[in-house]
């Protein structure tokens, strides 16, 4: 059974809050120590990447089901650019930038991205243990 567990729309300047909250929850959720950190890190990049290229705010969702801690975040942006999906690579040199959706696949133990030219929805998930 699907339990909602948290919602929230954000914009620039509550990705803060959105961090906390969804330690919050995921905690309550009962996730602690390294997958704890993992799940609230790769929902900052996301959310963060949501408000940087997705049109500056987007949605969270946050539900428990099957043992997981599943997590959806969309924005309306322009959506990915073309062959960005595919890429598995961890990202090269020391730039500061291209490193949220490989740390969400490398972190979590499900990913699904669908993005087109009307927004982007990503949506990853971890054991609750």
């Amino acid at each position: 059974m699907c339990r909602q567990v948290w919602y929230a729309s954000f914009a620039r300047g509550r990705i803060t809050f959105l961090r906390r909250a969804v330690a919050e929850h995921a905690a309550y959720e009962g996730m602690t120590g390294r997958r704890l950190e993992d799940f609230v890190l790769v929902a900052n990049e996301i959310t963060t990447n949501a408000v940087v290229h997705g049109g500056g705010r987007g949605r969270l969702r946050l539900w428990a089901h099957g043992g997981r801690l599943w997590c959806e975040v969309t924005d309306q942006g322009p959506g990915l650019p073309p062959g960005w999906l595919g890429d598995m690579r961890p990202p090269t040199g020391f730039e500061c930038r291209g490193r949220g959706l490989w740390l969400t696949r490398m972190l979590c133990d499900h990913i699904t991205i669908v993005s087109g030219p009307r927004g982007t929805i990503v949506t990853f998930a971890a054991v609750c243990e």
